[in-house]
């Protein structure tokens, strides 16, 4: 994949009208809405908001030296016929106020990403081609798959543990699994220097983001 074609597929931070963070979505799409005047583009500097409709924003991309900020969140760039212009960071959605459906899918990569890529027994982390998902109480015994039942594990543990409870394997749990009350796939992405200019709109202790 090029380098026009990396920029195109980067993550933008949509907002509502509210400056609530709803979703996540590619550049491309952020670029559609901003064009339409459906949604505005939020430049962050040094702790400030700045709203640019798409004709604002590409004028100050031409003169991006005088902005620090550019630099500092180390914006991606496209090449149209006319102009380059920034990959936004953050979008805001000009007539939507309303919050998306709360709920977290119950799958492998959510999963993987609630437990940080760490065994729950060993505690070491894997890459997740090297992880499974074990069920703490077996299927055998009765265990379904939930959020409280589903954990990493990597494969030295699982063997051990194998169609027994933690406590009939003489194993322990590092941490109790528990349903996330927001996407974890998030977290790893805010744990990326290319996206510091999000954490101002998360309040971790209650925002919800839906991938899209």
């Amino acid at each position: 994949m090029d380098g026009q074609a990396t920029a195109l597929n980067s993550h933008v931070l949509v907002l509502n009208k509210l400056w609530t963070a709803i979703r996540v979505i590619d550049a491309r799409r952020a670029f559609s809405l901003v064009v339409r005047d459906l949604a505005e583009v939020i430049r962050v500097d040094d702790g400030s908001y700045t709203g640019h409709d798409f004709d604002s924003w590409s004028e100050i991309g031409e003169y991006r030296e005088q902005y620090e900020d550019f630099a500092a969140h180390k914006y991606e760039w496209i090449q149209t016929v006319r102009m380059e212009l920034a990959v936004p960071k953050v979008i805001r959605l000009l007539g939507y106020d309303r919050m998306p459906r709360q709920d977290v899918k119950l799958n492998r990569r959510n999963i993987f990403a609630r437990d940080h890529g760490c065994c729950q027994y060993c505690g070491k982390q894997f890459p997740t081609s090297e992880l499974s998902l074990d069920h703490v109480k077996p299927r055998s015994q009765g265990g379904g798959s939930s959020w409280v039942n589903l954990v990493c594990c990597c494969v030295r543990c699982n063997t051990k543990k194998g169609g027994r409870t933690p406590e009939q394997a003489g194993m322990k749990l590092r941490t109790k699994p528990v349903k996330p009350p927001h996407n974890p796939v998030l977290h790893i992405r805010l744990g990326h220097e290319k996206y510091e200019s999000w954490k101002g709109f998360l309040d971790h202790a209650y925002w919800s983001v839906e991938l899209k």
